[in-house]
């Protein structure tokens, strides 16, 4: 597995501190972020998880806990939008260069609109996905929403 991936490149140019974990990525499993929070034995909450959404046709970006679910009508709020909708796999794929399972809030192919979740934001380190299935990358959540210019809102049902 390949440690440099655009997101490590990514948190390399901005100046991130990190550190890479790997583990065995069950493309069986259920809930991935669960999976690799239980694979790196860390709590869930700890465990972030990037899904990409489009608000009102537009593709966007959240980043919130594996053990929480998104509130699509929050999000939406967020987001300036009267609506929000999961992004079909494929699509945020194309969208991101990156595949589901290993999607990164850093270094996709083009900047989205990106919200992270309050309580995400407010922990003091978490593991967000490194660019690749297996690899996830430990940092201080507020690191993530500095160079993403992220907006920081409730986004959880």
């Amino acid at each position: 597995m390949s440690r440099s991936t655009p997101a490590t490149q990514a948190l390399d140019r901005a100046g991130v501190a990190y550190a890479l974990s790997t583990y065995v990525y069950d493309p069986d499993a259920e809930r991935i972020g669960l999976a690799a929070a239980d694979a790196l034995g860390v709590p869930p909450g700890e465990m972030l998880k990037t899904l990409i959404v489009k608000a009102d046709g537009k593709p966007a970006c959240v980043v919130l806990a594996s053990d929480r679910e998104v509130s699509m009508k929050k999000l939406a709020a967020a987001l300036g939008a009267k609506s929000a909708e999961m992004a079909p796999v494929a699509e945020a794929e194309r969208i991101t260069g990156y595949r589901v399972g290993g999607v990164s809030p850093m270094g996709q192919k083009r900047r989205l609109p990106t919200v992270i979740d309050a309580a995400a934001a407010a922990i003091p380190r978490a593991f967000v996905n490194g660019g690749q299935r297996g690899l996830q990358a430990r940092l201080a959540p507020a690191d993530l929403v500095r160079v993403l210019g992220a907006t920081v809102a409730e986004v959880t049902a």
